[in-house]
């Protein structure tokens, strides 16, 4: 996929009143928010926007409250972290359309920051109501998307809406954009990717779509057992895939038509329970007992990756290659991680990361500022790599 989108850095904003997409889809417990990170990664286009003289009216989804005013997903209690963030009061309307809303814009000055309320109180938004979308648009001159990590669905407030309105790129989904088709269409290479997790099933349409774009493909996780049984081997009380079997036979043999080298773990941490802290084992691939289950890769496996991570100049990672939530099964994933960012830090390898299991395991890793990069997108960067057309975006090349 190679896509040109406009960017709003390159737009006189003055005066103008901007309609900025974000996802600040935060987890808020007992009306406490717990991680702050999405806030941080939007306050670049906020700032700018703020900056150049434009009224920034914020949109964006909480939860799914089906279509229904829920105040369990009033976007509210995220006021004063975003004050807080961007060292202005912002401002909150209880609507995102209608009279309350239009005031509320109407009122705005430059330089001035207005939060609407959860577009998702409406059903139109996720049906990409045409008329829901002109709502939205009223009294705004531009429309402004940086919710990649949304822009994989077809809703009202990221896809219907530029029939309406001139519609740019901020700041971080264009730099998400960038580090994306910089990996898949334009990479230094050779390249790898680590792709992890439990299940081939989950990844089938990702591992397909790399073979094609890949020197290296490092498996690990649950899926590269249902690898070990397609290639002949068992693999005890492990978790495979049966029904994905033929299917791993099938990407190890297209892995050969495109000259890409599939990694899969050479030994293995086992042991007999799924718990903290149990007694463990280290055996070869093809010596798995039938009692016991791969937790995670073993040191020569660990070695042998490690050597590849070396030899590329560009990685792509998703997906853990262990059990990394439990010691001692994140060993693998770890080593790995601090490897990979090592080399980043001496220009030696562009690192490319996303996920949400994968953001985690970079982050109890200690690496995570290290990467080249770390996607906030969960689904919108899977559908990524599979090769898929993302609705929100492509809308924003074709205005």
């Amino acid at each position: 996929m190679s896509i040109s989108i406009k960017n709003i850095i390159n737009q006189n904003v003055k005066g103008k009143s901007v309609l900025l997409r974000a996802d600040l889809n935060i987890p808020i417990f007992g009306g406490e928010i717990t991680d702050t990170s999405r806030i941080k990664r939007l306050i670049p286009t906020i700032e700018f926007l703020k900056n150049s003289g434009a009224k920034v009216i914020i949109l964006s989804h909480l939860g799914r409250p089906d279509g229904e005013f829920n105040e369990a997903y009033s976007l509210k209690p995220l006021l004063n972290k975003l004050s807080e963030a961007l060292n202005i009061e912002v401002k909150f309307v209880e609507s995102c359309i209608g009279s309350l809303a239009i005031k509320a814009k109407e009122l705005l000055k430059p330089g001035e920051i207005l939060l609407l309320e959860n577009v998702r109180f409406h059903k139109g938004e996720t049906k990409n109501d045409i008329e829901f979308a002109e709502e939205l648009s009223k009294k705004c001159d531009m429309f402004v998307n940086d919710a990649f990590s949304c822009s994989h669905r077809a809703h009202s407030s990221l896809h219907a809406i530029t029939k309406f309105l001139p519609s740019y790129s901020g700041i971080l989904l264009n730099e998400e954009v960038t580090a994306l088709e910089s990996v898949l269409n334009s990479p230094s290479r050779p390249i790898a990717a680590l792709v992890g997790g439990a299940k081939i099933s989950t990844k089938i349409n990702i591992i397909e779509y790399l073979i094609t774009k890949m020197d290296y493909i490092i498996i690990g996780g649950g899926m590269a057992n249902t690898f070990l049984v397609a290639n002949g081997f068992s693999v005890g009380k492990s978790l495979y895939e049966k029904d994905s079997v033929t299917l791993a036979k099938s990407i190890l043999e297209k892995s050969k038509k495109y000259n890409c080298e599939i990694i899969l773990p050479i030994d293995l941490v086992v042991a007999n329970k799924f718990e903290a802290n149990t007694d463990t084992q280290i055996v070869p691939f093809e010596m798995i007992p039938s009692d016991m289950m791969a937790l995670d890769v073993g040191p020569k496996s660990i070695n042998k990756m490690n050597d590849i991570l070396t030899n590329v100049k560009t990685l792509l990672w998703n997906g853990p290659l262990g059990a990394f939530e439990i010691e001692p099964f994140g060993n693998g994933t770890f080593s790995l991680a601090k490897l990979a960012s090592q080399l980043t830090e001496e220009n030696k390898l562009i690192t490319v990361a996303g996920g949400g299991d994968t953001a985690f395991a970079l982050n109890k890793a200690g690496v995570a500022e290290k990467f080249t990069y770390i996607s906030s997108a969960g689904g919108a960067f899977l559908e990524w790599l599979e090769g898929i057309e993302l609705p929100a975006i492509s809308v924003l090349s074709n205005n």
